[in-house]
């Protein structure tokens, strides 16, 4: 695709900052978490001192008369698929970057640990429908092409439905699938859909939020639009009750949306912009493997 000298510059950045998390911290964390689907048999060697005595072969051990092991290496290669949000709520940042911004990097993030580890990846790129896909793959230039995807898409509609980007998931992706959803879920009705993918796929949502949509701070007189419906309202955020009543109900959503993914069984991590993402990616990969040991 042709890029813009400005679009090209935001590649390199990104490629720069995120291949140095990646070699520095990130590739490790995220090999001990997403492991491969089974083991295969590489070789029969001699059994040596603290080898475990299971994993004698006892047929090659009768030909040769002395005992022999045998040794298996892990499927290492996976499918990793990044199915993100980008509809309109993204373009909105109370900080020097947008949600959708930080979804690419996070993207980038994750998609250089992957071919690190030799994994194949693949991108979903959804609105109120499905946009863009490219089917998984491996290598730099593949990723890069990700990552220029991500940053120059411009939705054809405003509003978000996550159901139907994971039902377009399920018929892409027939194998078992490392799946990273990201979004801010500012959505309803796709539980089922997630539940459906959660059962056959290694899901991860990713929930984006940005500071003040957790808390609003005191400005006076605002006049807000919703970024996919085009409503318009005006609020007083000099008032103390209106901040709290703010706080709360976003609080609450917060809740319900651990609530929906512990119920389908999947792993969340959410992002606030305004914090340092890659410590909160790194904390989430350290709890999830505590958690698998």
């Amino acid at each position: 695709m042709m890029i813009s000298k400005e679009l090209a510059k935001k590649v390199r950045y990104i490629q720069i900052y995120t291949s140095k998390a990646v070699n520095d911290v990130l590739a490790g964390e995220y090999r001990s978490v997403f492991k491969g689907q089974g083991m295969e048999f590489e070789e029969v060697r001699d059994y040596q001192v603290g080898d475990e005595i299971r994993s004698i072969d006892w047929n090659v051990t009768a030909r040769m008369g002395t005992p022999f092991v045998k040794r298996f290496r892990e499927e290492r290669e996976l499918t990793v698929m990044f199915a993100v949000d980008l509809s309109a709520s993204g373009n909105f940042g109370s900080t020097d970057k947008l949600k959708n911004e930080v979804a690419a990097e996070l993207c980038a993030l994750l998609a250089f640990s992957a071919i690190k580890n030799n994994d194949k990846i693949g991108l979903i790129v959804f609105s109120d429908q499905v946009e863009l896909y490219i089917p998984p793959a491996k290598g730099t230039s593949h990723v890069l092409r990700l990552i220029k995807e991500l940053l120059a898409f411009e939705p054809h509609k405003g509003e978000t439905n996550i159901a139907e980007a994971l039902e377009y998931l399920g018929k892409v992706c027939r194998k078992q699938t490392v799946v990273f959803l990201i979004s801010d879920f500012l959505d309803e009705g796709y539980e089922s859909a997630l539940r459906v993918i959660a059962k056959r796929h290694d899901v991860t949502a990713v929930s984006i939020v940005d500071p003040v949509e957790l808390k609003m701070p005191k400005v006076g007189l605002v006049e807000l639009e919703d970024a996919e419906t085009g409503e318009q309202i005006q609020i007083d955020t000099g008032s103390a009750a209106f901040r709290r009543n703010y706080q709360a109900r976003n609080q609450a959503r917060g809740e319900e949306l651990k609530t929906v993914f512990s119920k389908v069984g999947i792993d969340q991590v959410e992002i606030n912009v305004g914090r340092d993402y890659l410590r909160e990616l790194i904390k989430f990969f350290r709890k999830r493997e505590k958690r698998m040991q």
